[in-house]
């Protein structure tokens, strides 16, 4: 239950239009609905201002469209992420409104509008095209949760003058996701142009020694630039998800 949905109910309450047995039958699986898979958290948009995230990483197809239904009978915005092709399709036939990202790996279902709450902008901001995917999980984690998203892709530090032509894009962006694989040295030179909080992503993207993105996540931990914090390896969602907290301060 969003906080929409509750307000509606009390002011429905108060006029007589809901009884006591109605508003109780609303009520009754808050904070949680248990499933014999799962227990969903049906109070985490009135605790957070955002509904449960389903991972779809280790579900089944059928696991994801029974949670997914439950949330929809909630009235919920509904963002599933790591989710492959093969489940997409299965779970796109059962629920045919479900927007499928393939870069991403996202599915989002939209039970009502979105409303832009961020106070500006944020910028995505990717070193190379194999770290589409995890910026692009940022990229649709942060819209999902009501920010106006800008992307700025491939300008790694292998050719550092593509970043400094967008210096003005750069500097004018309220919180900045930065996606890196390899030694991860993008992070620090952006936050070294702006006054705004950047938030290092290191993915897995390397070779041997980059050790799956450990190398990757050493460096951004040990960047020497102040403003610069990290998430975990190819934790786009994460990055989007804390973005998203910034932006509404």
């Amino acid at each position: 239950m969003n906080v929409d949905t509750l307000k509606k109910l009390i002011s429905n309450i108060k006029k007589g239009k809901v009884n006591n047995v109605s508003a109780l039958d609303a009520l009754r699986t808050l904070p949680f609905e248990e499933m014999e898979f799962a227990t969903l958290d049906t109070h985490r948009s009135l605790r957070q201002g955002f509904p449960e995230v389903i991972l779809g990483q280790g579900k089944t197809a059928a696991q994801i469209i029974t949670i997914i239904k439950k949330m929809k009978d909630k009235k919920e915005n509904i963002l599933a992420t790591r989710v492959d092709k093969v489940k997409a399709k299965a779970i796109r036939k059962a629920v045919p409104q479900a927007i499928y990202n393939d870069v991403a790996r996202t599915l989002f279902i939209k039970s009502h509008p979105i409303k832009i709450i961020g106070k500006g902008a944020i910028l995505v901001i990717c070193a190379g095209t194999s770290d589409m995917s995890v910026a692009e999980e940022a990229v649709i984690t942060a819209e999902a949760m009501g920010n106006k998203v800008e992307r700025l892709y491939d300008v790694g530090v292998a050719g550092i003058h593509r970043l400094l032509h967008k210096k003005k894009k750069i500097i004018s962006a309220n919180v900045l996701i930065v996606v890196a694989g390899m030694e991860g040295a993008l992070p620090s030179v952006v936050g070294g142009l702006v006054s705004r909080p950047v938030i290092a992503v290191p993915t897995s993207i390397g070779y041997g020694a980059n050790l799956g993105g450990l190398t990757t996540l050493l460096a951004m931990l040990n960047s020497c630039v102040a403003g610069v914090t990290v998430v975990n390896i190819d934790n786009g969602f994460g990055a989007g998800y804390a973005a998203s907290l910034i932006n509404r301060g």
